[in-house]
Formats: C-alpha cells, structure tokens, sequence
C-alpha cells in the first residue's frame, strides 16, 4: 500500500525532467475530477450531507459511465502527463466522521471504489461524530487511504496579532504536527493537505510548496498536468451540489487552461470588489461560448484579446466564502465542458473567518 503513495516531493523529482506540456498537447484523457463529500447521513448539516440513498445514486452512477481510480493514482499519471482512464473520478471525504465507516463504506465496497479521507488527528476518537483510530485502522485494511486536513481542523487564514512570520510559523507546527501523528497511526504519509473549508492564500500555497505538500481546495473544476498542485480543484457533492443531473455535467469536465496566475483568494478591505483579466489557450476553446457566472448570475465577460478576458465582481463581497465559475465546451466533444473557479475569501472587521 505505502509503495503507491505520491507526494509533490515526487511530483517534483519528475517535473525536473519532464518538459511541461502545452494544453494542446493535452488529450482529453488527460483530465480527471476530483469529487468531494462530508457527511453521509440525513440527521447532519444539510449544506454538507448526501443522504446514504442519494450517495448510493451518486456511486452508481460512477459505476455505470466513469472510471474511479484512487487519488494517488491520479496525481501520479497526471505528474507523468500520462493518460488517464476516461473519465477518470477520485472520490473524496473531509472532516473523517464516523457516518462515512457506517454509510458510505459498505457502497463503496461494493463497487469496489478506492477513496481518500482526510481527517484531523487531534479530532480523530475525541468528538462523538468522529472515526476512532481503530476504524481509521480498520478501515486503512480495506484500501481507504487517509490524509492531511490539518491537526484541528481550524481556520488556517486567521492571524490574530501574530505576524506573518509567527502566523506561517503556527501553519508549519499545524501542518506538519498532523502529518507526524499520521505517520505514526498508519505508517505512511502522503504529504496531501485538503485546506480546511478550502481557505488558502498566495503564502499558505508557498508554505505548502516549501514544505512539500500537494494541497487541495474546495473550488470547483477537473484536474490536469497544468494544475496548481498547492490548489487543485474538488467538486462538492453534497448539500445544494448533490443533485446527480447537474453532478453528471461537472463529473464530465475538462480543467481549463489559464496562462495567468489567479488572484489571491484572500481579499483585504479595499479589494472587496475585485477586477481580474484571464488569459487560455483556446486550442480546444471556442471563446464566443465561455460563460462566467457568480452566485448563479451570468457576469459581463470583456474581451480584451482574442484568449484574454477581464471579469469584475458587480458588488463588494462581505465576510464568508465565494466563488466566480467560468465554463466552456470542448471542440472535440461539446458535451464536455472547460471549468475554471475562482475562489474568494473575505474575514469580518475582526479578522474571524465564517464556518
């Protein structure tokens, strides 16, 4: 099991040797979607939970028109540029509570669909919702794997009166203090950190750069070998994201590709009502048919080149989390379409983060 772990150390190793390549020399077996889940349960938050029925439609519907690998295999073939399966889907948990051991396990091993958890070991046998080291143990023998999502499962973003320095500091001991205790339960470790709420910013990314880590959001969007592998992008599936019609278009799509680098997701005061320019290689694009969208309104796209184009948000944000989601077809199969999110957030006058 611990020979098929693959961290950014290796994906680094290889990238030193490997010519990156251009989107138009990307197939569409190239791309994968990540999926992400919760709870699966009906007596939890419902903006996180799939009932077990809708889970169970969701997995069997993976069975019948999708090939689902195990994360670690994805990254791998994705670090290598080589092919993936078509329609290739890695499946996904945050949090590590007790209801995915007792309703969406027995499923998944029906189906025989490999999945990763990412748990926070300060939590794991402490809280009543969560999975024991035992389950966490006996679930690992059944070829769940386990990762990262912080020691306490915290606001990674919030500062309080500690410098940069200290905060980066505090992030490091967070960080690295789980992946020991991981280590130490399970005897392997991944170096995967899925960002808690799926906040981050421009230094968290350095720091997890630096530390060796591939980091994981929570904003939407396929993967591809020209992924940021400190923010790679998950499909929420649960809560409002859980009906399987509008599930089936993103579980098809194609990771867009932006030639700039995207905003810092963490606005400060006086950016609260970003404007941004995007630049993609339209190869496999036609950008008449790009569409943008934020909190299910259509934005203005501005064309300012012929594969640049400039987005503006149509009022300030306020605290919490958002997102802008940019969509295109394919040329070579227009019933698979391009996805690129940008994430937002924005903390209250003082300086908390909403759950």
């Amino acid at each position: 099991m611990a020979k098929q772990a693959f961290s950014l150390l290796a994906l680094m190793a290889i990238l030193m040797f490997t010519r990156p390549l251009k989107a138009s020399e990307i197939s569409l077996q190239h791309h994968g979607v990540i999926l992400q889940y919760h709870h699966v349960s009906t007596e939890t938050p419902a903006s996180t939970s799939v009932s077990p029925a809708q889970f169970a439609e969701h997995m069997q519907y993976l069975a019948e028109h999708h090939n689902v690998i195990s994360l670690q295999d994805m990254l791998y073939k994705l670090a290598r540029h080589q092919a993936l399966p078509d329609k290739a889907v890695a499946i996904t948990f945050d949090d590590g509570y007790a209801n995915i051991l007792h309703n969406a396990h027995p499923i998944l091993q029906q189906h025989g669909f490999n999945y990763t958890v990412f748990i926070n070991p300060a939590l794991i046998g402490k809280e009543s919702q969560q999975l024991s080291w035992e389950q966490v143990r006996q679930m690992k023998t059944d070829g769940v794997w386990f990762a990262n999502h912080s020691n306490r499962h915290q606001h990674l973003l919030t500062r309080g009166d500690m410098t940069k320095d200290q905060w980066l500091a505090s992030l490091r001991e967070e960080i690295l203090s789980a992946e020991s205790k991981l280590q130490e339960e399970l005897g392997y470790s991944l170096k995967y950190l899925a960002y808690p709420f799926g906040e981050y910013n421009s230094d968290l990314q350095a720091l997890v750069k630096e530390l060796g880590f591939i980091g994981l959001g929570q904003q939407s969007g396929a993967v591809a070998p020209y992924s940021d592998m400190t923010a790679l992008p998950r499909f929420p599936a649960a809560g409002t994201y859980a009906n399987l019609n509008t599930l089936k278009v993103k579980l098809s799509s194609l990771a867009m590709p932006s030639l700039y680098a995207p905003l810092d997701p963490e606005l400060g005061p006086d950016n609260l009502q970003p404007q941004w320019t995007t630049k993609i290689d339209t190869t496999d694009i036609r950008p008449a048919q790009l569409a943008c969208y934020f909190k299910g309104d259509k934005l203005d796209v501005i064309w300012e080149m012929e594969d640049v184009f400039a987005l503006s948000l149509p009022a300030p944000l306020g605290p919490g989390r958002a997102r802008v989601n940019c969509t295109a077809p394919s040329k070579q199969d227009r019933s698979r379409y391009y996805w690129l999110s940008q994430p937002f957030f924005v903390p209250t006058n003082d300086g908390l983060w909403l759950d």
